[in-house]
């Protein structure tokens, strides 16, 4: 069985992790709810289900306001060409249903069969937030609290800079762990 929201709690509580939970009508794309938004100070995200055509699967984390050159990110990863992946395989390796794709689910991804990549964006705001692995509500967490989340899952981050066309460049492990340190 996927985490439930509650589950997720749960965890960021046994890890220590501060959190602010707000429900509200259920929000399918970054363009809805902006009223909602206006209402919660912090960097909103978009977060992007994907397969490559080798068959991996890969979940990018960005601001909202981020734009995302697929084609360029498949050729800096060393990924096949990326399209969206199904509602079936996020279903079974996320444990979320379209309109609800969050970087939280990878609660739900034990076998480590999605590669993480977070938008370098992300940790120009505080807090950041997700949806709580369901697109009712909307979960706020620090930056530096959603690495230690992401590394609890047993999960290691690509971290990518976007520019203003979408095109990406890749941020070296030293850098992004001292720019969080910040």
């Amino acid at each position: 069985m996927p985490a439930t929201p509650e589950d997720l709690f749960a965890r960021f509580d046994a890890l220590a992790i501060s959190h602010k939970t707000i429900r509200h009508r259920q929000v399918f794309t970054v363009g809805d709810g902006a009223e909602i938004k206006a209402q919660m100070p912090g960097g909103h995200t978009k977060n992007l289900f994907l397969k490559d055509k080798k068959g991996g699967l890969w979940l990018i984390s960005a601001i909202a306001e981020s734009r995302i050159d697929l084609n360029a990110v498949a050729k800096l990863i060393g990924a096949g060409r990326l399209s969206f992946g199904s509602a079936d395989l996020l279903l079974r390796h996320l444990g979320v249903t379209p309109g609800s794709v969050t970087v939280f689910a990878v609660i739900n991804d034990a076998a480590g069969a999605v590669r993480l990549i977070l938008d370098d964006a992300l940790f120009a705001h505080d807090p950041l937030n997700f949806h709580p692995l369901r697109n009712d509500a909307t979960t706020a967490v620090s930056p530096v609290d959603l690495v230690r989340f992401v590394h609890a899952t047993g999960h290691e981050p690509i971290r990518l800079r976007f520019d203003a066309a979408g095109a990406p460049s890749l941020i070296e492990p030293a850098a992004a762990a001292a720019q969080i340190e910040r």
